[in-house]
């Protein structure tokens, strides 16, 4: 007899939609959508109209739709799809409703309160720990664990066309990715596909961004980013890279971990207005060599002139700047900083910096 003739099970309806029994169960108890009826009164069996209530569920919690709000709207999704195609037989035992008081092995869901502005406290359904974070952030974290990489991707295309890159960094990019590194530094060898999927996917966005931007004002001295030598973290400069890319400024990107000499001579050759540095780690952070690229002087004799050097990254903390070095405390910062030196606007606070960060 074909197992289907009284719809699928719950292990073959979570492979289809790519996630956990146990978050499948756990949405039956805690939100009232389980299937319809059950075989021999007792067995869960999933009809057509069931699957598309669950499909529409996985696709409106993955967008940031609250799991109860999702519920709600899922459950419409079922009663149409058994007007067109009644699937229920006369005397079917029905399912129970949302059980309070059963426990969820899965923290797949998080408290059934309605989302009353742009942030709350959740795990986001995903089971990282994000905190008070954006809704976009909540559904970023949400298609990262299931590794759906197209939602991952038009949901970033979006929040960057909404919001801006600036926000788009620092309120959804930057909470999902520490969220999933303390998810993975906490659970030994779990994640790192997640981490390496949706690294890749904010990676792409990021450098769409940067070569979509407005054409470049002016051919004046780029600005050079680089990570020191050993320092293989490259997404802040690529966010960099693309906001500065949208104030129409010259940058040279030139990745990670850049050898001392390569910088040296990639200074020299171009003349840059600027050299960002990025370190993420104390153990990166190479104090002497931003000295001699804060020290590393260009152009014709007696109108000689050195770049502004940017420490950025948490590995640059916990020392005092040289001169002709500059530590902002963010992206926002970094763009107003840089901006300053074309003569543009600054849209941040100037920064921690040392004499002659300014020339």
């Amino acid at each position: 007899m074909d197992d289907t003739a009284h719809g699928i099970t719950t292990g073959a309806v979570a492979r289809r939609l790519g996630v956990s029994p146990t978050t499948v169960r756990s949405w039956e108890r805690r939100y009232g959508i389980g299937p319809a009826v059950r075989a021999d009164g007792r067995h869960r069996r999933w009809s057509p109209a069931d699957v598309a209530m669950l499909e529409e569920m996985c696709r409106l919690t993955a967008s940031g739709v609250p799991p109860a709000e999702a519920a709600r709207a899922a459950r419409e999704v079922r009663k149409a799809a058994e007007v067109r195609s009644p699937a229920v037989p006369e005397g079917s035992a029905a399912t129970a409703g949302p059980a309070a008081d059963e426990a969820v092995a899965e923290p797949a869901a998080p408290p059934a309160e309605p989302l009353r502005g742009p942030a709350r406290s959740a795990r986001a359904g995903s089971g990282l720990p994000l905190g008070d974070v954006r809704q976009e952030c909540r559904g970023l974290a949400r298609a990262a664990v299931r590794l759906d990489g197209p939602l991952m991707e038009a949901m970033l295309r979006t929040a960057l066309a909404t919001y801006g890159l600036v926000a788009t960094w620092e309120e959804i990019m930057t909470p999902t990715l520490h969220a999933v590194g303390r998810k993975w530094e906490s659970s030994g060898d779990r994640y790192v596909e997640v981490e390496h999927l949706l690294s890749w996917h904010i990676s792409t966005a990021l450098r769409r961004a940067a070569v979509t931007g407005p054409s470049v004002a002016s051919p004046g001295p780029p600005t050079l980013l680089a990570c020191v030598p050993s320092e293989q973290h490259t997404l802040p400069l690529e966010a960099l890279a693309a906001g500065l890319a949208e104030q129409a400024l010259p940058t040279s990107m030139f990745g990670a971990a850049v050898p001392a000499e390569a910088l040296d001579a990639a200074v020299r050759r171009s003349g840059p207005a600027a050299v960002v540095l990025w370190s993420q780690a104390r153990s990166t952070a190479d104090h002497a060599l931003a000295r001699h690229i804060a020290g590393t002087t260009f152009g014709v004799r007696g109108a000689r002139t050195a770049p502004v050097v940017l420490l950025a990254g948490p590995g640059w903390r916990g020392r005092a700047l040289a001169p002709g070095t500059a530590r902002p405390g963010g992206l926002r910062e970094a763009i107003g900083l840089i901006s300053g030196l074309y003569g543009e606007s600054s849209s941040g606070n100037d920064g921690e910096r040392a004499g002659g960060a300014g020339a």
